[in-house]
Protein backbone atom coordinates (compact mmCIF):
# COMPACT_ATOMS: atom_id res chain seq x y z
CA UNK A 1 0.00 0.00 0.00
CA UNK A 2 2.59 2.36 0.77
CA UNK A 3 5.09 0.91 -1.53
CA UNK A 4 2.50 2.05 -4.55
CA UNK A 5 1.68 6.21 -3.11
CA UNK A 6 2.55 8.54 -6.25
CA UNK A 7 2.91 12.32 -6.07
CA UNK A 8 -0.20 14.56 -7.44
CA UNK A 9 -0.16 15.32 -10.68
CA UNK A 10 0.86 19.08 -10.89
CA UNK A 11 3.03 21.12 -8.25
CA UNK A 12 3.51 24.75 -7.58
CA UNK A 13 6.32 26.44 -5.82
CA UNK A 14 5.03 27.56 -2.43
CA UNK A 15 7.48 30.17 -2.16
CA UNK A 16 8.57 28.79 1.73
CA UNK A 17 11.51 27.06 2.18
CA UNK A 18 10.53 24.84 4.57
CA UNK A 19 7.55 23.52 2.03
CA UNK A 20 9.28 23.31 -1.26
CA UNK A 21 6.76 22.66 -3.91
CA UNK A 22 3.23 21.66 -3.00
CA UNK A 23 0.55 20.37 -4.90
CA UNK A 24 -1.25 23.28 -7.67
CA UNK A 25 -4.66 23.24 -5.61
CA UNK A 26 -3.44 23.86 -2.09
CA UNK A 27 -3.19 27.16 -0.96
CA UNK A 28 -0.82 28.24 1.25
CA UNK A 29 -1.57 31.07 4.04
CA UNK A 30 0.21 33.24 6.75
CA UNK A 31 -0.91 31.76 9.84
CA UNK A 32 -2.95 34.79 10.90
CA UNK A 33 -5.28 33.67 8.42
CA UNK A 34 -5.86 30.27 9.55
CA UNK A 35 -5.52 30.72 13.41
CA UNK A 36 -6.97 33.36 16.12
CA UNK A 37 -4.97 33.37 19.25
CA UNK A 38 -6.93 32.61 22.79
CA UNK A 39 -6.66 33.43 25.80
CA UNK A 40 -9.52 32.48 27.77
CA UNK A 41 -8.39 32.59 31.55
CA UNK A 42 -10.15 32.18 35.09
CA UNK A 43 -10.43 28.25 34.69
CA UNK A 44 -8.07 27.34 37.76
CA UNK A 45 -10.74 23.99 38.52
CA UNK A 46 -10.21 22.30 34.68
CA UNK A 47 -7.88 19.47 34.64
CA UNK A 48 -3.95 20.82 34.03
CA UNK A 49 -2.60 19.50 30.52
CA UNK A 50 1.57 19.21 29.36
CA UNK A 51 2.43 20.52 25.74
CA UNK A 52 5.55 17.79 25.46
CA UNK A 53 8.29 17.23 22.91
CA UNK A 54 7.60 13.75 22.62
CA UNK A 55 3.99 13.66 22.32
CA UNK A 56 2.06 17.00 21.90
CA UNK A 57 -0.51 17.61 24.17
CA UNK A 58 -1.40 15.17 27.31
CA UNK A 59 -3.14 15.50 30.43
CA UNK A 60 -0.13 16.49 33.02
CA UNK A 61 -1.39 13.65 35.45
CA UNK A 62 0.62 11.63 32.74
CA UNK A 63 3.28 13.20 32.86
CA UNK A 64 3.98 12.87 36.62
CA UNK A 65 3.07 9.15 37.59
CA UNK A 66 5.99 7.29 37.94
CA UNK A 67 7.90 10.19 36.71
CA UNK A 68 10.90 12.42 39.13
CA UNK A 69 9.41 15.51 37.71
CA UNK A 70 7.59 17.40 40.13
CA UNK A 71 4.46 19.59 39.83
CA UNK A 72 5.70 23.32 38.98
CA UNK A 73 2.55 24.76 38.24
CA UNK A 74 0.75 27.96 40.75
CA UNK A 75 -1.28 27.09 43.19
CA UNK A 76 -3.28 30.11 41.87
CA UNK A 77 -3.87 28.97 38.52
CA UNK A 78 -6.73 31.87 37.95
CA UNK A 79 -4.10 32.89 35.05
CA UNK A 80 -3.91 29.47 33.00
CA UNK A 81 -4.86 29.24 30.01
CA UNK A 82 -8.08 27.20 28.59
CA UNK A 83 -7.68 25.04 26.01
CA UNK A 84 -10.41 23.17 24.34
CA UNK A 85 -10.57 20.34 21.97
CA UNK A 86 -9.59 21.43 18.13
CA UNK A 87 -7.19 23.89 19.69
CA UNK A 88 -3.30 24.02 18.62
CA UNK A 89 -1.29 24.99 21.18
CA UNK A 90 2.81 25.30 21.69
CA UNK A 91 5.40 26.06 24.46
CA UNK A 92 6.78 29.15 23.18
CA UNK A 93 10.20 28.12 24.53
CA UNK A 94 10.04 24.89 22.89
CA UNK A 95 8.22 24.68 19.75
CA UNK A 96 11.73 24.11 17.59
CA UNK A 97 11.73 21.00 19.30
CA UNK A 98 8.53 19.92 18.53
CA UNK A 99 6.51 20.79 21.81
CA UNK A 100 3.43 21.69 19.83
CA UNK A 101 0.27 19.62 18.76
CA UNK A 102 -3.44 19.85 18.57
CA UNK A 103 -5.32 18.90 21.79
CA UNK A 104 -7.76 16.20 21.97
CA UNK A 105 -9.00 17.29 25.85
CA UNK A 106 -10.06 20.25 27.56
CA UNK A 107 -8.10 21.54 29.91
CA UNK A 108 -5.46 24.11 30.99
CA UNK A 109 -1.90 25.29 29.85
CA UNK A 110 1.46 26.94 31.29
CA UNK A 111 -0.17 31.18 31.13
CA UNK A 112 3.09 31.36 29.26
CA UNK A 113 2.25 28.87 26.60
CA UNK A 114 0.11 30.02 23.27
CA UNK A 115 -3.37 28.48 22.50
CA UNK A 116 -4.14 28.79 18.95
CA UNK A 117 -8.18 28.26 17.60
CA UNK A 118 -8.76 27.50 13.20
CA UNK A 119 -10.94 30.00 12.35
CA UNK A 120 -12.81 27.29 10.09
CA UNK A 121 -14.82 24.54 10.97
CA UNK A 122 -13.68 22.29 7.77
CA UNK A 123 -10.36 22.52 8.79
CA UNK A 124 -8.83 19.06 10.83
CA UNK A 125 -6.88 19.70 13.84
CA UNK A 126 -5.21 16.64 13.04
CA UNK A 127 -3.77 17.32 10.26
CA UNK A 128 -1.96 20.97 11.39
CA UNK A 129 -1.17 18.20 14.59
CA UNK A 130 1.04 16.34 12.13
CA UNK A 131 2.05 19.19 10.20
CA UNK A 132 3.39 20.71 13.01
CA UNK A 133 5.23 17.99 14.75
CA UNK A 134 7.37 17.74 11.51
CA UNK A 135 10.83 18.71 11.77
CA UNK A 136 10.50 20.74 8.44
CA UNK A 137 8.20 22.74 11.10
CA UNK A 138 10.42 22.60 13.35
CA UNK A 139 13.40 24.39 11.73
CA UNK A 140 10.37 27.13 10.31
CA UNK A 141 10.04 27.69 13.51
CA UNK A 142 13.55 27.88 14.88
CA UNK A 143 14.01 30.42 12.40
CA UNK A 144 11.07 32.75 13.48
CA UNK A 145 12.37 32.17 17.38
CA UNK A 146 14.27 34.80 18.95
CA UNK A 147 16.56 34.82 22.07
CA UNK A 148 19.90 35.17 23.29
CA UNK A 149 20.53 31.46 23.12
CA UNK A 150 19.31 28.48 21.91
CA UNK A 151 17.54 27.65 25.30
CA UNK A 152 16.03 30.85 25.39
CA UNK A 153 14.38 30.93 22.33
CA UNK A 154 10.75 31.79 22.18
CA UNK A 155 8.16 31.55 19.04
CA UNK A 156 6.02 34.28 19.72
CA UNK A 157 2.20 34.73 19.20
CA UNK A 158 2.91 37.55 16.22
CA UNK A 159 5.63 35.88 14.80
CA UNK A 160 3.85 32.15 14.65
CA UNK A 161 1.15 33.61 12.70
CA UNK A 162 3.65 35.18 9.72
CA UNK A 163 4.54 31.19 9.40
CA UNK A 164 3.05 30.52 5.76
CA UNK A 165 1.34 27.01 6.24
CA UNK A 166 -0.84 25.04 3.84
CA UNK A 167 -4.54 24.38 3.96
CA UNK A 168 -5.54 21.77 1.74
CA UNK A 169 -9.40 21.06 0.82
CA UNK A 170 -10.79 19.46 3.83
CA UNK A 171 -11.45 15.70 2.08
CA UNK A 172 -8.04 15.74 1.64
CA UNK A 173 -7.04 16.68 5.27
CA UNK A 174 -9.52 14.13 6.45
CA UNK A 175 -7.62 11.62 3.54
CA UNK A 176 -4.10 12.60 5.03
CA UNK A 177 -4.92 12.19 8.90
CA UNK A 178 -7.16 9.21 7.89
CA UNK A 179 -3.98 7.26 6.27
CA UNK A 180 -1.58 8.52 8.81
CA UNK A 181 -3.52 6.92 11.79
CA UNK A 182 -3.91 3.63 9.77
CA UNK A 183 0.10 3.82 9.00
CA UNK A 184 1.25 4.99 12.37
CA UNK A 185 -1.01 2.14 14.01
CA UNK A 186 0.82 -0.58 11.79
CA UNK A 187 4.39 0.99 12.23
CA UNK A 188 3.67 1.57 15.86
CA UNK A 189 2.83 -2.21 16.98
CA UNK A 190 5.84 -3.57 14.92
CA UNK A 191 7.58 -1.06 17.55
CA UNK A 192 6.04 -2.43 20.22
CA UNK A 193 6.79 -5.97 19.21
CA UNK A 194 10.41 -5.65 18.83
CA UNK A 195 10.43 -3.89 22.29
CA UNK A 196 8.59 -7.00 23.91
CA UNK A 197 11.52 -8.67 22.55
CA UNK A 198 13.87 -6.69 23.58
CA UNK A 199 12.59 -6.95 27.52
CA UNK A 200 12.89 -10.51 27.01
CA UNK A 201 16.06 -10.64 26.34
CA UNK A 202 17.19 -7.92 28.70
CA UNK A 203 15.35 -9.98 31.60
CA UNK A 204 17.58 -13.16 29.82
CA UNK A 205 20.72 -10.96 29.81
CA UNK A 206 19.78 -9.98 33.92
CA UNK A 207 19.40 -13.76 35.00
CA UNK A 208 22.85 -14.26 33.92
CA UNK A 209 24.49 -11.15 35.40
CA UNK A 210 22.34 -12.03 38.63
CA UNK A 211 24.01 -15.99 38.30
CA UNK A 212 27.56 -14.60 38.12
CA UNK A 213 27.44 -11.83 40.71
CA UNK A 214 25.89 -13.68 43.39
CA UNK A 215 27.41 -17.24 43.12
CA UNK A 216 29.88 -17.36 41.30
CA UNK A 217 31.25 -19.17 37.76
CA UNK A 218 31.55 -22.42 39.74
CA UNK A 219 28.46 -24.59 40.50
CA UNK A 220 29.41 -26.63 43.13
CA UNK A 221 31.63 -24.15 45.20
CA UNK A 222 30.63 -24.35 49.04
CA UNK A 223 28.27 -21.73 50.56
CA UNK A 224 27.65 -19.72 53.62
CA UNK A 225 24.48 -17.36 54.66
CA UNK A 226 25.64 -14.11 54.27
CA UNK A 227 23.45 -13.07 57.12
CA UNK A 228 21.24 -11.12 54.81
CA UNK A 229 17.68 -12.37 54.16
CA UNK A 230 17.24 -10.87 51.25
CA UNK A 231 20.39 -12.12 49.99
CA UNK A 232 20.40 -15.55 51.01
CA UNK A 233 23.65 -18.00 50.67
CA UNK A 234 26.99 -17.18 49.04
CA UNK A 235 29.88 -18.51 48.52
CA UNK A 236 32.02 -19.15 51.80
CA UNK A 237 35.21 -17.55 50.76
CA UNK A 238 33.25 -13.84 49.90
CA UNK A 239 32.86 -10.82 51.95
CA UNK A 240 29.87 -8.76 53.11
CA UNK A 241 31.03 -5.66 53.61
CA UNK A 242 28.62 -2.04 53.98
CA UNK A 243 28.71 0.22 51.63
CA UNK A 244 30.69 3.04 53.71
CA UNK A 245 33.52 0.39 53.84
CA UNK A 246 34.09 0.31 50.10
CA UNK A 247 33.10 3.72 48.96
CA UNK A 248 33.67 7.59 49.95
CA UNK A 249 31.14 10.55 48.76
CA UNK A 250 33.04 12.83 46.34
CA UNK A 251 32.00 16.51 45.75
CA UNK A 252 33.66 17.83 42.44
CA UNK A 253 32.59 20.38 40.70
CA UNK A 254 33.58 21.55 37.15
CA UNK A 255 34.79 25.16 37.09
CA UNK A 256 34.63 25.53 33.45
CA UNK A 257 31.53 23.52 32.14
CA UNK A 258 33.76 21.96 29.21
CA UNK A 259 34.07 18.40 30.52
CA UNK A 260 31.39 15.53 28.42
CA UNK A 261 28.05 16.03 29.69
CA UNK A 262 26.98 12.38 31.22
CA UNK A 263 23.70 10.86 31.60
CA UNK A 264 22.40 8.23 34.25
CA UNK A 265 19.83 5.89 32.99
CA UNK A 266 18.32 2.43 34.57
CA UNK A 267 18.97 1.05 31.01
CA UNK A 268 22.58 1.78 29.72
CA UNK A 269 24.16 3.09 32.97
CA UNK A 270 26.42 6.12 32.68
CA UNK A 271 26.67 7.00 29.29
CA UNK A 272 27.41 10.35 27.23
CA UNK A 273 24.43 12.18 26.44
CA UNK A 274 25.69 12.78 23.04
CA UNK A 275 25.00 9.29 22.35
CA UNK A 276 21.63 9.18 23.39
CA UNK A 277 20.89 12.62 21.41
CA UNK A 278 19.01 13.94 23.73
CA UNK A 279 19.19 17.52 23.32
CA UNK A 280 16.22 18.83 25.91
CA UNK A 281 16.88 19.73 29.13
CA UNK A 282 20.31 22.32 28.19
CA UNK A 283 21.93 24.46 30.41
CA UNK A 284 23.16 27.76 29.65
CA UNK A 285 26.10 27.20 31.96
CA UNK A 286 27.11 23.76 33.30
CA UNK A 287 29.82 25.28 35.74
CA UNK A 288 29.38 23.66 38.84
CA UNK A 289 28.00 20.56 37.85
CA UNK A 290 29.21 17.43 39.53
CA UNK A 291 32.29 15.34 38.54
CA UNK A 292 32.44 12.20 38.05
CA UNK A 293 35.91 9.89 36.44
CA UNK A 294 36.35 6.52 35.23
CA UNK A 295 35.64 3.92 38.10
CA UNK A 296 32.85 6.15 40.41
CA UNK A 297 29.39 4.83 41.33
CA UNK A 298 27.07 7.34 40.04
CA UNK A 299 23.68 7.03 41.10
CA UNK A 300 20.66 9.06 40.04
CA UNK A 301 19.26 9.53 43.16
CA UNK A 302 15.82 10.21 42.11
CA UNK A 303 15.55 7.01 39.73
CA UNK A 304 17.58 4.84 41.72
CA UNK A 305 14.77 2.54 42.86
CA UNK A 306 15.07 1.98 38.65
CA UNK A 307 18.40 0.76 38.59
CA UNK A 308 19.38 4.42 37.29
CA UNK A 309 23.16 4.07 38.42
CA UNK A 310 26.61 2.93 37.10
CA UNK A 311 30.48 3.11 37.54
CA UNK A 312 31.29 5.38 34.60
CA UNK A 313 34.13 4.48 32.36
CA UNK A 314 34.15 8.41 31.56
CA UNK A 315 35.32 11.72 33.01
CA UNK A 316 32.09 13.84 32.35
CA UNK A 317 29.62 16.39 34.35
CA UNK A 318 26.51 15.15 35.69
CA UNK A 319 23.62 16.84 37.57
CA UNK A 320 24.10 18.12 40.59
CA UNK A 321 21.57 15.98 42.12
CA UNK A 322 23.43 13.01 41.53
CA UNK A 323 25.32 11.11 44.08
CA UNK A 324 29.13 9.93 42.99
CA UNK A 325 31.04 7.56 45.33
CA UNK A 326 34.62 6.67 44.84
CA UNK A 327 36.08 3.34 45.91
CA UNK A 328 38.35 3.64 49.06
CA UNK A 329 40.89 1.42 47.74
CA UNK A 330 40.21 0.74 43.66
CA UNK A 331 42.67 -2.17 44.06
CA UNK A 332 39.29 -4.38 45.87
CA UNK A 333 36.94 -3.10 43.56
CA UNK A 334 36.02 -4.33 39.89
CA UNK A 335 33.81 -1.30 38.44
CA UNK A 336 32.17 -3.73 36.09
CA UNK A 337 31.39 -6.27 39.04
CA UNK A 338 29.85 -3.53 40.86
CA UNK A 339 27.59 -2.46 38.30
CA UNK A 340 26.31 -5.97 37.31
CA UNK A 341 25.48 -6.35 41.55
CA UNK A 342 23.67 -3.56 42.17
CA UNK A 343 21.43 -4.23 38.73
CA UNK A 344 20.34 -7.28 40.06
CA UNK A 345 16.49 -7.49 41.64
CA UNK A 346 17.07 -8.62 44.91
CA UNK A 347 19.79 -5.21 45.38
CA UNK A 348 17.17 -3.02 43.37
CA UNK A 349 14.64 -4.10 45.27
CA UNK A 350 16.73 -3.59 48.81
CA UNK A 351 17.12 -0.05 47.09
CA UNK A 352 13.41 0.77 47.34
CA UNK A 353 12.88 -0.59 50.75
CA UNK A 354 16.12 2.24 51.61
CA UNK A 355 14.45 5.43 49.45
CA UNK A 356 12.27 7.77 51.11
CA UNK A 357 9.36 9.33 49.67
CA UNK A 358 5.55 9.81 49.92
CA UNK A 359 5.21 7.76 46.66
CA UNK A 360 7.01 5.79 44.02
CA UNK A 361 7.83 8.95 41.78
CA UNK A 362 9.29 11.01 44.60
CA UNK A 363 11.82 8.14 46.21
CA UNK A 364 14.92 8.95 47.12
CA UNK A 365 18.12 6.88 47.66
CA UNK A 366 20.21 9.10 50.22
CA UNK A 367 23.61 8.53 51.17
CA UNK A 368 23.37 7.62 54.31
CA UNK A 369 21.00 4.82 53.43
CA UNK A 370 23.44 4.14 50.55
CA UNK A 371 26.50 3.86 52.70
CA UNK A 372 24.14 0.96 54.46
CA UNK A 373 23.93 -0.86 51.79
CA UNK A 374 25.51 -4.65 52.54
CA UNK A 375 27.82 -5.37 49.31
CA UNK A 376 28.96 -9.12 48.28
CA UNK A 377 32.58 -9.22 47.18
CA UNK A 378 35.24 -11.62 45.95
CA UNK A 379 38.52 -11.08 45.65
CA UNK A 380 39.28 -8.39 42.62
CA UNK A 381 40.53 -11.43 40.36
CA UNK A 382 38.04 -13.59 40.86
CA UNK A 383 35.26 -10.22 40.07
CA UNK A 384 37.19 -9.56 36.81
CA UNK A 385 37.12 -13.00 35.82
CA UNK A 386 33.38 -12.90 36.31
CA UNK A 387 33.36 -9.64 35.01
CA UNK A 388 34.71 -11.26 31.43
CA UNK A 389 32.41 -14.41 32.07
CA UNK A 390 29.59 -12.22 31.64
CA UNK A 391 30.55 -10.09 28.79
CA UNK A 392 30.91 -13.78 27.19
CA UNK A 393 27.61 -15.13 27.82
CA UNK A 394 25.61 -11.89 27.38
CA UNK A 395 27.49 -10.95 24.15
CA UNK A 396 24.89 -11.96 21.46
CA UNK A 397 21.87 -11.22 23.61
CA UNK A 398 23.33 -7.72 23.42
CA UNK A 399 24.35 -7.96 19.80
CA UNK A 400 20.42 -8.96 19.14
CA UNK A 401 19.45 -5.53 21.59
CA UNK A 402 21.06 -3.75 19.24
CA UNK A 403 19.64 -5.00 16.31
CA UNK A 404 16.63 -4.71 17.10
CA UNK A 405 17.24 -0.94 18.60
CA UNK A 406 18.31 0.09 15.28
CA UNK A 407 15.39 -1.55 13.49
CA UNK A 408 13.18 0.44 15.82
CA UNK A 409 15.15 3.89 15.01
CA UNK A 410 14.81 3.24 11.18
CA UNK A 411 11.17 2.36 11.95
CA UNK A 412 11.08 5.70 13.10
CA UNK A 413 12.80 7.55 10.60
CA UNK A 414 10.49 6.05 8.50
CA UNK A 415 7.49 7.23 9.89
CA UNK A 416 8.88 10.49 10.29
CA UNK A 417 9.47 10.65 6.93
CA UNK A 418 6.35 9.65 5.64
CA UNK A 419 4.23 11.85 7.60
CA UNK A 420 6.51 14.52 6.61
CA UNK A 421 5.95 13.62 2.88
CA UNK A 422 2.03 13.33 3.09
CA UNK A 423 1.19 16.22 4.84
CA UNK A 424 3.41 18.65 2.77
CA UNK A 425 2.26 16.95 -0.36
CA UNK A 426 5.15 14.95 -1.69
CA UNK A 427 2.86 12.12 -1.74
CA UNK A 428 -0.99 11.61 -2.78
CA UNK A 429 -2.78 9.10 -0.09
CA UNK A 430 -6.56 9.89 -1.40
CA UNK A 431 -6.42 6.62 -3.58
CA UNK A 432 -5.12 4.55 -0.33
CA UNK A 433 -7.03 6.10 2.09
CA UNK A 434 -10.39 4.84 0.45
CA UNK A 435 -9.35 1.02 0.60
CA UNK A 436 -8.11 1.30 4.07
CA UNK A 437 -10.11 -1.11 6.91
CA UNK A 438 -11.34 0.58 9.75
CA UNK A 439 -9.15 0.33 12.72
CA UNK A 440 -8.41 1.82 16.16
CA UNK A 441 -6.08 4.44 16.55
CA UNK A 442 -2.88 2.69 18.05
CA UNK A 443 -1.41 5.03 20.52
CA UNK A 444 1.95 5.66 20.79
CA UNK A 445 4.11 3.83 23.32
CA UNK A 446 4.85 5.93 26.32
CA UNK A 447 8.22 7.63 26.03
CA UNK A 448 11.36 6.88 28.58
CA UNK A 449 10.68 8.94 31.63
CA UNK A 450 14.11 10.94 30.76
CA UNK A 451 11.73 12.25 27.27
CA UNK A 452 8.81 13.08 29.35
CA UNK A 453 10.31 15.14 32.21
CA UNK A 454 10.25 18.25 30.48
CA UNK A 455 10.44 21.66 31.91
CA UNK A 456 7.71 23.46 31.37
CA UNK A 457 8.48 27.55 32.24
CA UNK A 458 6.12 29.46 34.45
CA UNK A 459 6.80 32.76 33.05
CA UNK A 460 4.15 35.53 32.03
CA UNK A 461 2.73 36.64 28.57
CA UNK A 462 5.04 39.26 26.64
Amino acid sequence: MIADLQPYPEYKDSEQAWLGRVPQHWPVLPNRALFAEVKDREHPDEEMLSVTITKGIIRQKALLTDSSKKDSSRQDKSAYKLVQPRDIAYNKMRAWQGAIGASDFRGIISPAYVVMRLREERDLPRYFHHLYRTPYFAKEAERWSYGITSDMWSLRPEHFKMIYTPQPPSEEQAAMVRFLDYANGRLERAIRAKHKVIALLHEQKQAIIHRAVTRGLTPTVPLKPSGIPWLGDIPKHWEVLRAKYLFREVDERSSSGDEELLSVSHITGVTPRSQKNITMFKAQSYVGHKLCRPGDLVVNTMWAWMAALGVSAHTGIISPAYAVYRPRNAERIVGGFIDGLLRTRPYVSNIICRSTGVRASRLRLYPEEFFRLPIILPPAPEQQQLVQSIATDTAQIKTAITHLEREIELLREYRTRLVADVVTGKLDVRPAARHLPAEPVEPEAAPDAEELTEPEPEEADA
